[in-house]
């Protein structure tokens, strides 16, 4: 964020809310809760814009990341992360601009795709990667490297680059 704070953007209601915690180790979690009866799921669900979370963060704060979702993508922009990235989605897809990682990224999607830019060597890696019923331009497997990607993708394409930093 540009004055060195953290922001979260987000939208609620009596319905539907989030329980927002800060640890004493800096863990800073965000899980959706419902106060919703039976009969409020008949109707049409919340519109993507009212379901849509921003969070900004000062560069170099984040030690790690993890972004989990059901039925939503993530979508990363250029990010520095100085230890390891996770993130993972069940129905939709995941996303990145230029993600540079200090030790390791997983990336998980089913019934979604997942595409963006590592940054690094390609050779800076050791690989792992289970891609079913989908393409990808990674290997199955590959050693080396000083820093861990691990993919894995079911009913969907993968497409994950390198760049040097």
């Amino acid at each position: 964020s540009p004055d060195g704070q953290v922001h979260i953007q987000y939208r609620e209601n009596s319905k539907e809310f989030y329980e927002i915690a800060l640890t004493d180790g800096n863990v800073l979690t965000m899980t959706s809760a419902t106060n919703k009866e039976w009969t409020d799921y008949i109707e049409v669900s919340a519109s993507s814009e009212d379901r849509k979370i921003t969070v900004q963060v000062p560069d170099g704060l984040l030690d790690s990341l993890e972004i989990s979702t059901t039925n939503e993508d993530i979508t990363l922009p250029a990010l520095t992360v100085t230890g390891s990235v996770s993130l993972s989605s069940n129905g939709g897809d995941v996303s990145f601009g230029n993600l540079s990682v200090g030790s390791g990224l997983t990336l998980n999607s089913k019934n979604g795709d997942i595409t963006g830019t590592v940054v690094g060597s390609y050779d800076g890696f050791a690989i792992t990667s289970n891609v079913k019923k989908g393409e990808s331009t990674l290997p199955d497997a590959k050693e080396g490297g000083e820093k861990t990607l691990d993919v894995a993708c079911n009913n969907g394409d993968v497409e994950v680059s390198f760049a040097e930093g």
